[in-house]
C-alpha cells in the first residue's frame, strides 16, 4: 500500500521497516547473484525464488510463512501444496457468512485461515496489509483477476504478488504453474494429473453421450442466466470427454459480463433465441440458487428444447471454475448421469 495512505504517527516505524526491507533486499541480491535458471523459473539456492509471470519477474520466499490468497477458486491447490494460507477472500463478494469448501475445509481450519472482506468494488487493501503477508497469490479466472489487475501495484507494495494468468483456464494449467513455478513441487502436479487422466478414461468408457452440442448456464437467484464461454474452463474440460460445446460466444460475439470474465449474460428475450441446443448443463451462480424442477417449469426456460426433451442437467455450482478435487467429483457426477 502506498506510504501516503498510512497515518503520520506510523512514520518512524515505517522508516525503520523501510531500512530493514532495503537491507533484506541487498542481502537477497547478493545471494541471488549465484542463482540458476530452472525451466520457466529462476530459483536461487537461498531464501528467494524468482517466478516469471505476465506482470514480470517476481521474487518470492522459497518457504513463505504467511500467504494471502485473493481467489477462492485457487485455494484447493494451495492447501494441496502445503502453503500456509493465513487469509483469503470468500467465494463471492459481500458474503455475510463465508464458508470453506468441503474438499479443503479441514486443511483451512488446521492452517488457521481467516476470511478477508471482499466487496464488488474491490479488495480491502487495509485488511490485506493487516494480514501481514510475505506472499500474495492473486489472479486466476473471472472477476478476481480483473480486480487484482486493477490494484496490482498496490498489492506489490504490501508483499510480493504472483498473478495467476487468466489464460490458465483449466485446473491443470493453474496447478502446474503454482506447483512447478511458484512452490517448486512438480511431482505433486504430475501425481494429480496421472490420477485424473486415469479416472477420466474410466468415465469416458462408461458413459453414453447425450445429443450435442451443449451449453453451460450459471443461474442467479432471480433466474437470470450467464452462459459460460465455450473456449475456456468447464466447456473445454468436458469437451475432452466428448461433450461438444455450442459456439455461442464465438458465433455471436457476446461481451463478457466483466473485464476478464469467463461468462456472458443473456436477457430474458435472448434465452429462447440462443439456447436452442439439445442439451444444457445448469449450475448455481456462486452458490446453489435454484431447484431444477422449478427452473424447468419457469418461463422462458420451460420452452427450451433441452427442457422439453428432458436433457437439462444440474451440476454443482463449484464446477464452474473447478479445481482438481472438484473436477474429480464432477467425473463421478457425470458417470451417474450418463452411464
Amino acid at each position: 500500500m502506498p506510504a501516503s495512505v498510512l497515518a503520520p504517527r506510523h512514520a518512524s516505524r515505517r522508516m525503520l521497516l523501510g531500512f530493514l526491507a532495503a537491507l533484506l533486499a541487498f542481502v537477497t541480491l547478493l545471494t541471488g547473484c549465484s542463482s540458476a535458471s530452472q525451466g520457466g523459473t529462476a530459483a536461487s539456492e537461498g531464501s528467494q525464488r524468482v517466478v516469471k509471470t505476465e506482470k514480470g519477474d517476481v521474487s518470492i520466499p522459497v518457504k513463505p510463512e504467511r500467504v494471502v490468497l485473493l481467489n477462492f477458486a485457487l485455494a484447493g491447490y494451495l492447501y494441496d501444496l502445503g502453503a500456509p494460507v493465513k487469509a483469503m477472500t470468500p467465494e463471492f463478494t459481500d458474503a455475510k457468512d463465508p464458508q470453506f469448501a468441503e474438499f479443503w475445509k479441514a486443511d483451512a481450519e488446521k492452517a488457521g485461515t481467516s476470511f478477508l472482506p471482499w466487496g464488488s468494488s474491490g479488495f480491502d487493501l487495509e485488511a490485506i496489509l493487516a494480514a501481514k503477508p510475505d506472499l500474495i497469490i492473486a489472479g486466476g479466472m473471472g472477476f478476481p483477476y480483473a480486480q487484482a489487475s486493477d490494484v496490482y501495484q498496490q498489492l506489490t507494495d504490501i508483499a510480493p504478488t504472483v498473478m495467476v494468468n487468466k489464460k490458465y483456464t483449466t485446473w491443470q494449467e493453474q496447478l502446474k504453474f503454482l506447483a512447478t513455478d511458484v512452490f517448486g513441487q512438480p511431482d505433486l502436479y504430475q501425481h494429480h494429473l496421472d490420477a485424473y487422466q486415469k479416472r477420466k478414461q474410466e468415465v469416458k468408457a462408461a458413459i453414453t453421450l447425450p445429443p450435442g452440442p451443449v451449453s453451460y448456464l450459471s443461474i442467479t437467484a432471480d433466474a437470470k442466466p450467464y452462459v459460460l464461454m465455450e473456449d475456456q474452463g468447464l466447456p473445454i474440460e468436458l469437451q475432452e470427454l466428448g461433450f461438444k460445446p455450442a459456439p455461442l460466444y464465438q458465433q455471436y460475439k457476446f461481451e463478457p459480463y466483466t473485464k476478464g470474465g469467463d461468462m456472458f449474460k443473456l436477457s430474458p428475450e435472448q434465452i429462447t433465441k440462443y439456447l436452442t441446443m439439445p442439451t444444457v448443463f445448469v449450475m448455481g451462480f456462486n452458490r446453489d440458487t435454484f431447484k431444477l424442477d422449478e427452473l424447468k417449469a419457469k418461463s422462458p426456460y420451460s420452452k427450451l428444447p433441452a427442457v422439453t426433451a428432458n436433457r437439462m442437467y444440474q451440476l454443482p455450482y463449484w464446477v464452474v471454475r473447478g479445481d482438481y478435487d472438484e473436477s474429480m467429483a464432477l467425473l463421478d457426477q457425470l458417470q451417474k448421469y450418463f452411464s
